[in-house]
């Protein structure tokens, strides 16, 4: 690559080079750092527009990446064109020259499935077996293929308000040796889960006390902005509460509206993930526990797969070179 070049990086080229696996060892590994002191905390700027919002990411640790994501949830519907889409920009930390620019939405997706991932290795019962995905995007998929990484699982119920998304997510993992159960009903899925996973738009909280029975794990993804909500606030303040950022959650998410109907305070936050990783926190001390994992998306998130993606790039000579100066 030469020296005056930026890397340019597409969505299809950014899938063919980030596997699930390598993220979550990468994004584990960011939490981690950062709970120890050893990177600088990132930073998060929002801006909302009518049908949607827009968000910068930017956060620093071997280069300094920075994502700028536009979320519109009724694109899909309206447009044909995905909910979330951006660009993710990568420089030297030395120099500040402009190193990559790759498509931000295989990384956010990804990255995102690997924080659900490494939530449920650390705060999940050893022994569940039963899982709901509430949300069947590409979210939900990502959700799954982090989860049988990290837990021996044998029924999935999948739910999504779109018959047709819950069909397609569960022919997509007919090779797997689950069973994947589309339902119709998502309490009578909820009440007998060990893990749920909720990665939905919601504005409306559909997750209360009585759809959750004693020792579940629940990865609450979909709330990435202060409008977005999933869980009742009630169910915060029962539960033992795991964040991947206590300002970014108290936000923008699910403890932001917590914290603003005056159920709980931040001090009912028991760890940041990457306390309990680094052995600062413990994690589950009993099997009836409710541990809420609040998973609002950090920037070292980013910083860990679009690192990933770059060096690959590089190394194997992917993407397109362009002199940005010239």
């Amino acid at each position: 690559m030469d020296a005056d070049n930026t890397l340019l990086i597409t969505r299809s080229e950014v899938a063919r080079i980030l596997k699930i696996e390598e993220c979550m060892n990468a994004v584990e590994e960011a939490f981690k750092l950062q709970a120890l002191g050893k990177v600088q905390a990132p930073k998060i700027l929002g801006v909302h527009a009518e049908e949607g919002a827009y968000h910068i990411k930017a956060g620093l640790m071997k280069y300094f990446v920075a994502k700028s994501n536009a979320n519109f949830p009724g694109n899909p519907k309206k447009y044909g064109i995905p909910t979330i889409q951006g660009v993710i920009v990568v420089c030297d930390i030395h120099n500040g020259k402009m190193l990559a620019l790759m498509d931000s939405i295989e990384i956010s997706i990804i990255r995102t499935g690997a924080a659900t991932g490494i939530a449920a290795k650390y705060l999940a019962k050893q022994n569940a077996k039963t899982a709901t995905i509430c949300g069947c995007g590409n979210q939900g998929v990502i959700s799954l293929k982090a989860l049988l990484r990290v837990r021996q699982l044998e029924k999935v119920y999948v739910y999504d308000i779109d018959s047709v998304k819950k069909n397609d997510f569960a022919q997509s993992f007919a090779q797997e040796s689950i069973s994947i159960i589309p339902i119709d009903d998502l309490r009578k899925a909820t009440i007998q889960s060990d893990i749920i996973i909720t990665c939905t738009p919601s504005k409306k909280p559909f997750l209360n006390i009585a759809d959750v029975k004693p020792g579940t794990f629940i990865a609450a993804v979909g709330s990435d902005n202060e409008d977005k909500q999933e869980l009742e606030s009630s169910l915060i303040a029962i539960s033992k509460l795991v964040v991947d950022s206590t300002e970014q959650c108290a936000t923008i998410g699910e403890l932001h509206h917590a914290l603003e109907n005056g159920v709980v305070m931040r001090n009912h936050v028991h760890a940041e993930l990457g306390e309990i990783i680094a052995g600062k926190k413990i994690s589950r001390t009993t099997d009836d526990e409710i541990i809420i994992f609040d998973s609002t998306g950090t920037a070292l998130q980013d910083v860990a797969a679009a690192s990933i993606v770059y060096e690959t790039a590089r190394i194997n000579k992917i993407g397109l070179q362009l002199n940005l100066a010239s």
